[in-house]
């Protein structure tokens, strides 16, 4: 069944830098370099939309070419970008690529931190079935009320939420409990391991997914090449990575999001949606960029 889902999110774009040699100070360095449409949030939207859903886009671009290639790149995959259009830069992020696919990422928001409350109230107006908080909403003070408005309006309604906390050293820097009462009251939280672990001063993802699961309806964690494990109430269930190529694991945890969440609207339970996540991820990380 089709559902209406509106994505609350950043409107970013990416520039992926991969090194093919060692670094040359004060010279040049050959690599591959790729320029795309970012933001967590839109790549968990595309993925939701791959999985047969109506999806809106809800976001802050501003008033520049790279707000064009992002607004572009969502009509592309049939999502409805919802934007609100203000004076200065779209958000940029450069992603630094390692060897093995990992990445390191320098970030300048640009316009998203002002993203204003009146904007999405009125994008929230008409009737929706599942709303997205991407966790870079909650973790930058400038946004996080707007993000924590969006779910209680989404609970009022009786819609099921989800929020996925997104990058681990802001939420150091904010810390875990400001982060949790925030996201307090989703349906389904999404982390890594890595950002399961601070969330809940563990050192072993089983216990953090035993918190986690003790304070969500359901919880699913990534844990890289390890593939993801996942908690809805007192069940466990988990899932191995797909074999492929690694080039870039950035959007793998996007992908991981959006089709768990495209599933479970779908009515698939979740082992079988988690599956269907591990496919999405493989397909991501085989490209470098952005891929949806």
């Amino acid at each position: 069944m089709t559902r209406r889902v509106v994505v609350l999110g950043d409107v970013m774009l990416d520039v992926a830098v991969q090194p093919t040699a060692a670094l040359a100070p004060s010279s040049d360095t050959p690599a591959n370099i790729r320029v795309t449409r970012g933001g967590s949030g839109a790549n968990v939207a595309i993925a939701l939309r791959a999985s047969g859903h109506e999806v809106l886009y809800v976001g802050a671009g501003g008033r520049d070419r790279a707000h064009d290639v992002f607004v572009s790149a969502l009509r592309y995959a049939n999502v409805t970008p919802l934007l609100e259009s203000i004076e200065g830069s779209t958000g940029t992020v450069v992603s630094i690529v390692a060897s093995d696919g990992q990445r390191s990422m320098l970030t300048d928001r640009g316009v998203n931190s002002r993203l204003s409350e009146t904007f999405v109230a009125a994008q929230l107006e008409e009737p929706f079935d599942h709303l997205h908080v991407s966790g870079y909403l909650l973790l930058d003070s400038a946004t996080r009320s707007i993000g924590v408005g969006a779910l209680a309006l989404a609970r009022r309604r009786g819609s099921s939420t989800s929020v996925d906390v997104c990058s681990v050293a802001p939420l150091r820097e904010v810390t875990p409990p400001k982060f949790l009462e925030a996201a307090a009251g989703a349906s389904t939280l999404f982390s890594n391991e890595e950002e399961a672990l601070t969330l809940t001063s563990k050192d072993d993802v089983e216990n953090a997914l035993d918190v986690l699961g003790s304070l969500f309806d359901e919880v699913v964690i990534t844990v890289g090449a390890r593939g993801a494990l996942g908690a809805r109430g007192a069940d466990r269930f988990r899932a191995g990575a797909s074999n492929g190529p690694v080039v870039d694991t950035t959007g793998a945890g996007d992908a991981v999001t959006g089709t768990y969440l495209g599933e479970r609207l779908n009515g698939e339970e979740p082992p079988a949606a988690l599956e269907a996540a591990m496919l999405a991820a493989a397909h991501v990380v085989s490209g470098l960029g952005a891929i949806g």
